[in-house]
């Protein structure tokens, strides 16, 4: 038993000593230290470069250039730490060529992405935190990378939007601006004094906290409507109030007119049959005929019997 228990030993001894030479174990320590160092240290760098990049030129810039120098800091370390463990990368670079053609042809829009993206880095139509318009789609702009943006709706939705769309879309940058104009459609009746109208609007936005005095309210009467005669009452505003601005005038405009007595009128609509056609035929129904009544009322003015 002790004879067989000391060839084991000498056979685990020689295996260990076989295995693991000076060499080898140099090989995997520099590997260890590429692994558990190498990749922290290109983190804390990527997450620095965006910092930086971000107080010198924009968000926009500092967040893709920062993941661009991490995705190709992370592809060096990679092939250099298959290099230390020994792999032999000329055909292991052969086969990811031949793959790269492949995926290259298979990923197109992956590629035209990240060419957009590298567009609007140099165009810098918005910047993160920024709420923006694309087709039915507005949100705020959280993130940016290589292929997509990432936005925030306003009720609160994640919505991924890809920089080729992005590239071909027509997008509003809604606060690129410090102040913005809220326009607002309104109309009073025809029996309404125009210029009376006018003062009250300007008097409104006066009085109004949130509305800036420069550049001043703009009222504009626009057209005779349908039924009503149609202004456009537009006001400036600091870009953060627009939500306070938009709830407090427009219950403003309404409690001023109902205390001034103007007149905001609904749609009216006039049937006409036509010359040529004859009149509708009317009948008249009383639901509750009164029991002491000696005679039935007369009959309206233009009344036609069926």
């Amino acid at each position: 038993m002790t004879a067989m228990l000391t060839t084991e030993s000498l056979f685990l001894a020689s295996l260990f000593s076989a295995w693991f030479t000076p060499e080898r174990l140099e090989m995997m320590l520099r590997a260890t230290l590429i692994l558990f160092i190498g990749f922290p240290l290109l983190i804390l760098l990527a997450r620095w470069l965006g910092k930086v990049l971000t107080k010198q030129l924009s968000a926009h810039s500092g967040m893709v250039i920062s993941k661009a120098v991490f995705y190709v800091g992370a592809v060096v370390l990679a092939i250099t730490l298959l290099r230390e463990l020994g792999f032999q990368l000329t055909a292991l670079l052969g086969a990811a060529g031949i793959a790269g053609v492949a995926i290259g042809f298979a990923s197109q829009t992956s590629l035209s992405n990240i060419i957009s993206g590298l567009f609007l880095v140099w165009e810098k139509p918005f910047s993160v935190g920024d709420a923006i318009n694309v087709g039915d789609t507005t949100g705020v702009v959280f993130s940016i990378d290589l292929l997509s943006i990432k936005l925030r709706t306003f009720d609160n939705r994640f919505i991924r939007i890809p920089n080729e769309r992005l590239i071909k879309s027509d997008v509003t940058t809604i606060t690129r601006f410090p102040i913005r104009r809220f326009d607002i459609n309104l109309g009073v009746a025809y029996k309404e004094d125009i210029k009376r109208v006018i003062h009250v609007l300007k008097d409104i936005a006066d009085k109004n906290p949130h509305c800036l005095d420069e550049p001043e309210p703009v009222v504009i009467f626009q057209n005779f409507g349908d039924s009503s005669l149609n202004f456009l009452f537009g006001v400036w505003f600091a870009k953060q109030d627009f939500l306070v601005l938009r709830n407090s005038i427009m219950a403003e405009i309404k409690e001023r007119f109902d205390a001034e007595g103007i007149e905001i009128p609904f749609p009216h609509r006039t049937l006409y049959s036509g010359s040529e056609t004859a009149p509708f035929p009317i009948r008249i129904v009383q639901e509750t005929p009164s029991p002491d009544a000696s005679e039935k009322p007369a009959p309206p003015e233009g009344w036609h019997k069926e």
